[in-house]
C-alpha cells in the first residue's frame, strides 16, 4: 500500500477574504447591473427608442395641433416635459429589477454574502439614474436633431439637468418601495403604468395647463412634474414663464423642485427602508 503525499505548493489555499466598505459593496452592485444591461442590450430600449419615439411622435403629430406655447416652438416646449417623464419613469426601473431579483432568489444570495443589506439597495438605485440618465442624452440629441435649443448659460443648463437627476433620485425610492411591497414584476407593471402615466400627463410636461379646467388646472400646476418641468424650461430659456397668478411653484419652480425632491425622498425612503427589509426577513 502506498501513500501519495502532496508537496505544499500543490495544495490549493482559499483566497483571503477582505473587509470592504458600504461604498465598495455598492459600486460592485453597481457594476453588476450595469453588466447584465451590456448582456441583455434590449433592456435599453426603454431609454434609446422609446424616447427617440415619444420626441418624434409628440414633435410632429401632437404639435400640429398645439400652439399656445406663446413665443416658443412646441418642440422646445415639448422636451423638457419629455426629459420629466423619463425620469419619473426610472422608478418604474428599480421597481422591476428589485422584483425581479426577489422572485428569482438573487436577493437572498445576496443576503448569504458578508455585505451590508443598503448597498444592493444603492447599487439599484445608481445603475437605474445610470440607466434614465442614457434616455436623457439620447432625447437631448434627437431634439437637437429636430431644433430643439438651449437659449441660457452653461451653469443654467448644467443646473436643469442635475434638477432632472436629483428629482429621478427621490423618485426611486417610490420605485423601491413599490417593488419590495408588490410581489411579481406583473403586478409591478400593472400598478406603475396606472400610477405614472396619470401623474406625467397630468401636469404641463405635453400642453399648457392655462385651457384645463379649473380644479384640473389646479391639480396640475402644484404637481411636482410641472415645477420639475416649468424649471428646466425656465434654466434653458424654452418658456414660456409662469404668467400673472400662477401658483408658487411654476413662479419659483427651481426652488420648488428642490423642495419636492427633498420631501420625496424622505417620505418615501423610510417605508422603502422598511418595506425592503420585512421582504427580505421573510
Amino acid at each position: 500500500m502506498t501513500t501519495t503525499v502532496r508537496s505544499d505548493d500543490t495544495v490549493s489555499h482559499r483566497p483571503s477574504i477582505h473587509q470592504t466598505s458600504v461604498l465598495q459593496q455598492s459600486w460592485i452592485m453597481v457594476k453588476r447591473n450595469m453588466i447584465h444591461t451590456k448582456r441583455m442590450p434590449e433592456m435599453l430600449s426603454d431609454v434609446t427608442i422609446q424616447p427617440i419615439m415619444f420626441v418624434l411622435l409628440f414633435a410632429y403629430v401632437f404639435g400640429a395641433s398645439i400652439t399656445n406655447t406663446g413665443d416658443v416652438s412646441y418642440k422646445e416646449f415639448l422636451l423638457p416635459g419629455i426629459m420629466g417623464q423619463t425620469i419619473v419613469f426610472t422608478a418604474f426601473i428599480v421597481a422591476t429589477g428589485i422584483t425581479a431579483d426577489l422572485e428569482k432568489g438573487i436577493i437572498d444570495r445576496f443576503r448569504s454574502l458578508p455585505i451590508s443589506r443598503s448597498s444592493v439597495l444603492i447599487g439599484r438605485s445608481i445603475a437605474s439614474l445610470l440607466h434614465s440618465s442614457i434616455g436623457i442624452v439620447v432625447m437631448a440629441i434627437t431634439g437637437l436633431a429636430i431644433g430643439w435649443r438651449i437659449h441660457n448659460g452653461f451653469a443654467e443648463a448644467v443646473l436643469a439637468f442635475a434638477l432632472v437627476l436629483l428629482f429621478g433620485f427621490g423618485m426611486i425610492w417610490f420605485g423601491i418601495l413599490i417593488g419590495s411591497w408588490l410581489r411579481s414584476v406583473e403586478a409591478v407593471n400593472g400598478f406603475m403604468f396606472s400610477t405614472l402615466f396619470p401623474i406625467t400627463f397630468l401636469s404641463n410636461a405635453f400642453v399648457p395647463t392655462a385651457p384645463m379646467p379649473t380644479w384640473l388646472r389646479t391639480i396640475a400646476e402644484w404637481n411636482p412634474v410641472s415645477a420639475l418641468v416649468q424649471a428646466m424650461r425656465v434654466l434653458w430659456g424654452n418658456g414660456p414663464a409662469a404668467g400673472p397668478g400662477s401658483p408658487w411653484p411654476l413662479v419659483h419652480p427651481v426652488l420648488a423642485t428642490l423642495i419636492w425632491s427633498v420631501v420625496l425622498t424622505a417620505v418615501f425612503a423610510p417605508f422603502a427602508l422598511r418595506a425592503y427589509t420585512k421582504r427580505t426577513s421573510d
